[in-house]
């Protein structure tokens, strides 16, 4: 099952994708990760990841593609994948459609969890973080046991830069412009899948691995 995950920050990318590699017994893969794995190897392509990072640039298209064609090579995606940010423009996804007929695979769908705006900055707004230990709680869904003191260290949470509400709503807006094109491109090779991901998690995974077993190849 090859699968690709969008959603706006906040839409609940990060827990589908454990259940779609629970259920399918397949890697996600992030850019993230990727990234990390390549530093981590010392290889020149990760020399060249680390030092456009640490100069705080965006990593261009062609070593993002370079590394995804390396990754999908691996053994573990031989029956497939969860990618997770990635891609995120169209030129990244016609050329990820590229490396798979390449390998003489396609994509199986693409799954966009929908979220309104206000919801994003609900959930992450309420979003706190262990400074300490990093566990995550939310003041909605996952509360600590003592106020706002992290169960396992007992240090005060905090909230991150990046979930503070006008930082939220700018990343969101960036998001849907971005993303734009790129829903309007798989949509029309018939590969979306639409899911509303403001309802509970558990009917999420459920009816997304149900849509994905009919179109298991």
């Amino acid at each position: 099952m090859r699968i690709v995950l969008l959603g706006a920050p906040g839409a609940g990318k990060g827990t589908l994708a454990k259940d779609l590699v629970s259920y399918f017994k397949i890697p996600h893969i992030s850019t993230g990760d990727m990234f990390r794995e390549a530093v981590a190897a010392g290889t020149e392509l990760g020399r060249k990841v680390q030092s456009i990072l640490e100069s705080g640039s965006l990593v261009p298209d062609e070593i993002v593609n370079q590394m995804v064609e390396d990754r999908l090579k691996k053994p573990d995606c031989q029956n497939g994948f969860v990618f997770d940010g990635y891609p995120r423009t169209v030129p990244q996804a016609i050329t990820l459609d590229e490396i798979l007929n390449k390998m003489c695979k396609k994509l199986d769908a693409v799954i966009h969890l929908e979220i309104s705006e206000q919801a994003v900055v609900r959930r992450l707004t309420n979003r706190r973080v262990c400074p300490k230990c990093g566990r995550i709680y939310n003041l909605i869904s996952m509360r600590p046991k003592n106020d706002e003191l992290c169960d396992d260290c007992g240090v005060e949470l905090i909230i991150r830069d990046d979930d503070k509400e006008d930082v939220v709503r700018k990343r969101y807006h960036l998001y849907t412009e971005m993303t734009e094109p790129l829903i309007d491109y798989y949509q029309k090779k018939n590969l979306l899948v639409r899911v509303n991901s403001e309802i509970d998690h558990q009917i999420v995974a459920s009816q997304i691995i149900e849509r994905l077993k009919k179109v298991r190849t």
